[in-house]
């Protein structure tokens, strides 16, 4: 299991890092957008804060453009980066393209059949939106587990889930098999908070019996 970040806040991306168990951070040109920082700097930074793995969502309307600013978030993040391709037509033709020299995700999922595509691609994630799924498509819940199943003995590609509103959410995408999860900041700071694990702490503290 890897728990990304979902943020390009600095301030949230150097806490989560503090906590010792976030394995990355996601973003996508909103999340860049609202960092008070151009994203060229706050990737500078991310990449200083973050051990492991930085999404970065192209933007470019073309191929040739694609390609262009594969390069450029390679030369700022290196192998911390991983670049996340949306899932449109032009999308897959640039994933085919780049994800020889790359690791790349296909998002915006919403079929099990883009996620055979994402695999014919060669890209390491196929990253699906869990509640934006639920809230457009009568069948969106399942979006999940029909992902794991059909993407079920292929090698090198795995599912990652994002787009969460509540705990119960990420349980959903958990329960359907899905092994990475990227997760909004203040969602992702409360999975740890539990009012019977603090009852029962407070209980065992009562006694006074520790070696300090």
């Amino acid at each position: 299991m890897t728990i990304f970040v979902d943020s390009a806040i600095i301030e949230e991306i150097q806490q989560a890092a503090s906590w010792g168990w976030i394995g990355g951070a996601t973003t996508n040109p909103s999340l860049l957008a609202k960092s008070p920082l151009p994203p060229r700097e706050t990737l500078i930074k991310m990449a200083e804060i973050v051990d492991g793995y930085i999404f970065y969502q192209l933007t470019a309307p073309t191929l040739e453009g694609m390609q262009q600013e594969a390069l450029a978030a390679h030369r700022i993040l290196e192998d911390q980066l991983v670049l996340k391709i949306p899932a449109t037509t032009l999308g897959f033709q640039a994933a085919a393209r780049l994800s020889d020299d790359y690791a790349c995700g296909i998002t915006a999922i919403f079929s099990p059949e883009q996620a055979l595509l994402a695999h014919a691609c060669g890209v390491r994630y196929a990253i699906y939106y869990h509640n934006r799924a639920k809230q457009w498509m009568s069948d969106g819940a399942e979006l999940g587990s029909k992902m794991m199943r059909v993407l079920s003995g292929c090698e090198g590609i795995e599912v990652l889930a994002a787009s969460f509103k509540s705990k119960q959410e990420v349980f959903e995408a958990a329960s359907a098999g899905v092994k990475h999860l990227s997760i909004k900041f203040d969602l992702l700071k409360s999975l740890a908070d539990n009012e019977f694990s603090q009852k029962a702490v407070a209980d065992f503290n009562a006694t006074g019996c520790g070696i300090v």
